[in-house]
């Protein structure tokens, strides 16, 4: 079995310990895994595949001999180093927003588009937004039997989408200390209706990624409308979705096409208080789907609820799931 060469930039932030969590635990064939961080960190120990690694600046000169490199420590890194990973020979998955629009860099859910994997001139992969990969999870399967005429999606969004840094400061409100330096007010026993800025349009851009990019993932340009929200939750985010379709169907029907729908669980018993909720995603793999009913006035529109740790599903698993795929095929 060939063995591969990882390095992993963003080694000491939340996405990149699940990142390292993953490689563990699908026993990736890993021949040497270098840990990257900035300068601030590179030196830390970390303790991985049964040995303590030492952190490294992130600098241009220190892919050579990758073949794989994720990247997960913002926009800015990802739009300096990246190019220089993937001129050295490396696979880059970026978990940024930094790539995910231009169109010579595939933004790929392997579940959805893996086809697109097929060509990546720039040597570079785009990992999709957190909301964006759970959502679309839902609603590709739906599509392609359905065909979707609109969406309207309400998040709930966890403050670990924020990072180690918005957790922490959930943990410090919840204490007391109601000191806002991650998010604009206090996000304890509070709800924020405000993630990243606001645009002209009235939406946020965090609104506007999952227009855009559902768009270029499932190739389809069918109306979407986003409010995005941070919820007092540490991990996994949740969706409200209503969805259009072009002709009159059932809940039964859409249990039945997102049941055997890859990386989805359908959670939908009510009776029996059987839905998704944050506490059961945490630390899966899976989009979970329940709450699922018809319209009461249109037979064309259904609603759901989904509910995915945005840690995993939602970033350090689609990411590792792209490198596998794009490995399978090349």
């Amino acid at each position: 079995m060939k063995r591969y060469n990882v390095a992993l930039v963003g080694a000491s932030g939340a996405v990149g310990a699940q990142i390292i969590a993953l490689l563990e635990e699908w026993d990736f064939p890993l021949a040497r895994f270098v840990p990257l961080a900035s300068q601030r960190s590179a030196g830390m120990p970390l303790d991985a595949f049964g040995r303590t690694h030492h952190i490294l600046e992130t600098t241009h000169e220190v892919f050579e001999g990758i073949d794989i490199a994720f990247f997960s420590a913002g926009g800015k890194v990802s739009a300096e180093f990246a190019p220089s990973a993937a001129q050295a020979g490396a696979l880059v998955v970026d978990n940024t927003s930094y790539f995910r629009l231009e169109k010579d860099v595939p933004l790929v859910v392997p579940e959805v588009n893996p086809g697109d994997l097929q060509i990546c001139p720039r040597n570079i992969i785009a990992n999709p937004n957190c909301s964006t990969i759970q959502m679309v999870q839902i609603l590709n399967p739906l599509h392609q039997v359905l065909e979707i005429t609109r969406v309207d999606v309400s998040t709930y969004q966890a403050v670990s989408g924020a990072g180690n840094r918005g957790m922490a400061e959930l943990r410090a409100q919840m204490q007391g200390d109601l000191t806002c330096a991650i998010f604009p007010h206090p996000i304890a026993l509070n709800v924020i209706p405000h993630i990243d800025a606001f645009l002209p349009s009235g939406y946020t851009k965090e609104e506007m990624k999952m227009v855009q990019e559902t768009h270029k993932i499932m190739h389809a340009e069918f109306p979407i409308s986003a409010t995005c929200v941070r919820v007092p939750v540490l991990r996994s985010h949740s969706e409200s979705l209503s969805v259009h379709f072009a002709r009159p169907t059932s809940a039964q029907e859409v249990r039945e096409i997102l049941q055997s729908a890859p990386s989805v669980v359908v959670q939908d018993d009510p009776q029996k208080a059987l839905y998704p909720m944050p506490i059961l995603a945490s630390h899966t793999d899976q989009s979970f789907v329940g709450r699922i009913r018809c319209d009461l006035f249109d037979p064309k529109i259904v609603h759901l609820w989904c509910v995915a740790d945005q840690l995993r599903v939602g970033a350090a698993t689609n990411a590792l799931r792209i490198a596998v795929a794009y490995l399978q095929t090349h």
